[in-house]
């Protein structure tokens, strides 16, 4: 397995997380709070949350398979996207599990 494969998928859940983290503010001030001007922000990041959450499942799919993941273990690592701050702590898991199946480049000659 490549380093690029765990890269890109760190950088979409971190992506992932903090956007449902602010869509989660953004609701709260909506329906809570009542404040105004939420409604617009609480589209324009669920808009955004929902179409990186679908590049987050890609990328963490092509993870799991390529590190021969069971399908428990990958839906755990999918799901973790819905739950506020979730995936801060499954990324950090995952990355430390990953790690050492990372192959390292042959020097060059």
């Amino acid at each position: 397995m490549k380093q690029s494969v765990l890269t890109r998928y760190r950088a979409m859940a971190y992506i992932t997380g903090v956007l449902l983290i602010l869509l989660t503010v953004g609701v709260i001030a909506k329906y809570a709070l009542d404040m105004s001007g939420a409604a617009g922000f609480t589209t324009a990041v669920g808009i955004a949350h929902g179409w990186l959450y679908v590049i987050y499942l890609v990328l963490a799919f092509d993870l799991g398979t390529k590190a021969k993941w069971p399908i428990g273990k990958l839906a755990w690592v999918l799901l973790a996207g819905t739950v506020p701050t979730a995936v801060f702590f499954v990324e950090r898991k995952v990355s430390r599990e990953v790690a050492p199946l990372i192959a390292t480049e042959p020097a060059a000659a």
